[in-house]
């Protein structure tokens, strides 16, 4: 059973940064992302990273963010830079026991999800 457990969440003002963390254990986690999800909207997709070193990112947040991982601390990271008040929202960090393959931002596609870390921003 994989665990995956977020931090790093917190109050910044826009501009600002943050780095989110995820600590993960368990079987072999094949491709691994963060999702957010704000107030009465929909769980939607950020970034993921393959097991093969490939990543990924939603077009909201190309440029800006930089999604990592550490094999040696097995630790997903998401470093988040030029924030905007559009990325508040609860972030979650999710793993899978399959490739990314081309179904890496389907949420449905996971099957281990962290209890969330919430990022908000201020204008």
């Amino acid at each position: 059973q994989v665990q995956l457990v977020e931090s790093g969440g917190g109050s910044v003002q826009a501009g600002g940064s943050l780095r989110l963390s995820c600590a993960a254990s368990g079987p072999t986690r094949y491709c691994m992302g963060w999702f957010r999800q704000a107030p009465g909207k929909e769980r939607d997709w950020v970034a993921s990273f393959s097991i093969l070193g490939n990543t990924y990112y939603a077009d909201s947040v190309k440029g800006r963010f930089t999604i990592s991982q550490d094999n040696a601390k097995n630790t997903l990271y998401l470093q988040m830079n030029s924030l905007k008040p559009e990325d508040t929202a609860m972030y979650y960090c999710a793993a899978r026991g399959t490739y990314c393959s081309v179904t890496y931002r389907e949420l449905g596609r996971y099957n281990y999800w962290g209890r969330g870390t919430q990022v908000t921003v201020s204008s």
